[in-house]
């Protein structure tokens, strides 16, 4: 027999005279994903034991990722924009609803993680769709959602907008806008949402949700919670809208209430941050969506004069957000205090606020914190319209914090000009002011309104608004946490090429029309660990003059003035103003002459870790 090889012989006493000190291949060590973008929140979900990373964006921007982890897949929540009220109508269908995570999804369908690599992904948040504010037009759908990942695109729908008087059926959308007037419902998307309801009579139909259908009645129909960017439990309070029913937030996707014709009881909003509808008496505008939840807005339902509509405006659907979440290796550290989403960087430890809560000390005393409290931004005006005010900016370090709870209140963007159908300054043509935003005893006011029409002042407020364009209208007073908006332009350039003022900055005053009137520069911030500018004024819109481009707004988030077009709105999350409506011939569609919305506020927090 021939002799063994000495591979085998070594085999063999390497197996049996091993003495412990052998070399060992180590044990292989975990990799996890980086990446950048959007509003970060860092924690730890006791169920399954794990830690996660969520990226919330309230805006479009990107997902950048720097370094693909062992598990190279991403989960995710997509929800359209929510679609508008219809003018004495129905509620606002709530913005398609895509989801890897939770019980359920948009539609009742779940979906599948998606791949990812070292690249950027673009991120886009449809905005919520304008209410009606003349019949029969019906509510604006809202725009569409999406998530670019490594071998396609998620998009979900934007809400259908509802239904306005005379029996106008509703929009199809990622959930059905609310009939009117006998008018039939608008259907949802497959896996995506639900329909709307048909009206009864003067009973109009509610808008449909991610989680239900909206029928029978005139009540929103519900969303669903969707627990991606922190823990269940009912001390976060950084995304979404909150079920009194168990205390959690987390909630999206809520269809509008239908508004009611007569006096009878209109319909609620749907769970997930659904606007309420109205009644003919007393009257008022549908109330809006919550911003960044996708949720539809209520329906109008005043019996104004036929030349007034102001009392019967749908509520504006509320803008979408997007959600990227991964795992992580271990918890970044660990917090002195609970509420909003928490994230590390710089030896701080930062808690930024999107949505209503509350910041609670747990570190067994007070605490010394660094804000940076922002109002909602005001709308722009119509028709030759002001741009909006940003909402008040106020920042300071070495604030004391008892244990609270300490309550945080995130200002809503005021609600863009609109008018009735024809020239003039009927309607609710001016901007609407900005909401305050709130961090325990530090109020920032929100931002003033556009001018509207062709005479209008701005609104005073945390910043003032810009005033109407044509005449020698005067800006809005800022306050001590913000700056003035620019004045009218008083001489007219010929033809219809008369200009708004801009919206005031946290940085700057609105300029005026003439100059042309672009928003004032918003101010830039490091409270996070990255320097990021807020807070920019609306530009104010014009004429439809072919010399003329659209104006910008400022710097942080202030949406654009029209020429010819609708003013645009101002970036959620930044408190920044909306841009002022344009005009354009009077037989074109009166949406040319809209302002924009507000963008809503935030507060962020911070304190060494």
């Amino acid at each position: 027999m021939g002799i063994k090889s000495n591979r085998t012989i070594a085999s063999y006493f390497n197996r049996f005279g091993a003495t412990g000190l052998d070399a060992v291949s180590p044990a292989s060590v975990p990799v996890y994903t980086e990446a950048t973008g959007g509003i970060i929140s860092d924690y730890t979900d006791p169920s399954p034991g794990k830690h996660y990373r969520a990226h919330i964006f309230t805006s479009s921007g990107t997902f950048v990722v720097s370094q693909v982890g062992s598990t190279d897949t991403v989960d995710y929540l997509v929800v359209g924009g929510g679609g508008g009220g219809g003018c004495r109508g129905g509620g606002g269908g709530a913005g398609g609803l895509r989801a890897t995570t939770d019980q359920t999804g948009g539609g009742g369908s779940l979906e599948s993680t998606v791949p990812v690599t070292t690249t950027t992904y673009a991120v886009t948040v449809g905005g919520g769709g304008a209410g009606s504010s003349v019949k029969p037009s019906k509510g604006n759908n809202g725009a569409n959602s999406s998530l670019v990942y490594n071998g396609g695109t998620i998009t979900s729908t934007g809400g259908g907008g509802g239904g306005s008087d005379v029996s106008q059926a509703a929009n199809p959308g990622g959930s059905g806008g609310g009939g009117s007037n006998s008018g039939a419902k608008g259907d949802g998307t497959a896996n995506q949402g639900y329909d709307g309801s048909p009206a009864t009579g003067d009973s109009n139909g509610g808008g449909g949700g991610a989680g239900a259908t909206s029928n029978p009645g005139m009540v929103g129909a519900a969303g669903v919670q969707v627990a991606i960017a922190g823990p269940t439990a009912t001390t976060f309070t950084g995304v979404g809208v909150k079920n009194p029913a168990n205390n959690q937030y987390q909630y999206f996707a809520g269809g509008g209430g239908g508004g009611h014709g007569m006096n009878g009881t209109p319909g609620a909003g749907g769970l997930g941050g659904g606007g309420a509808g109205v009644t003919a008496i007393p009257s008022g505008p549908g109330v809006a969506g919550v911003f960044a939840t996708g949720s539809g807005g209520g329906g109008g339902g005043s019996e104004g004069a036929p030349t007034s509509y102001a009392g019967n405006i749908g509520g504006a659907g509320g803008g979408g957000v997007v959600i990227v979440r991964y795992e992580r290796d271990s918890a970044a550290s660990t917090a002195k205090a609970t509420g909003g989403a928490i994230s590390y960087y710089g030896g701080k430890t930062i808690h930024a606020f999107i949505s209503l809560g509350d910041f609670n000390n747990t570190s067994g005393g007070n605490l010394s914190v660094e804000y940076l409290v922002i109002g909602g931004g005001g709308g722009g005006g119509v028709r030759f319209g002001g741009g909006g005010g940003a909402g008040g900016y106020r920042t300071a370090t070495g604030f004391t914090v008892s244990p609270g709870p300490n309550t945080v209140t995130i200002g809503a963007g005021g609600a863009g000009g609109v008018t009735k159908n024809g020239p003039g300054t009927e309607g609710a043509g001016q901007g609407t002011n900005g909401a305050n935003s709130v961090f325990s005893t530090i109020t920032s006011p929100g931002g003033g309104g556009g001018g509207r029409g062709d005479t209008g002042n701005g609104s005073a407020g945390g910043s003032g608004g810009g005033a109407a364009g044509r005449f020698s209208g005067s800006g809005g007073s800022g306050s001590l946490y913000g700056n003035d908006g620019g004045d009218g332009n008083g001489s007219p350039l010929g033809g219809d090429n008369y200009r708004g003022g801009g919206g005031g900055g946290s940085g700057a005053a609105g300029n005026d029309g003439s100059t042309p009137g672009i928003g004032g520069a918003g101010t830039a911030s490091s409270i996070t660990g990255t320097s990021v500018t807020r807070a920019g004024g609306g530009g104010g819109g014009g004429g439809n003059g072919t010399s003329y481009s659209p104006v910008p707004g400022g710097s942080g988030g202030g949406g654009t003035g029209g020429y010819g077009i609708a003013g645009t709105n101002a970036t959620a999350s930044t408190g920044s103003g909306g841009g002022g409506g344009g005009y354009s011939d009077p037989a074109t569609p009166d949406g040319n002459k809209l302002g924009g919305s507000g963008g809503s506020g935030i507060v962020l927090i911070a304190y060494p870790t």
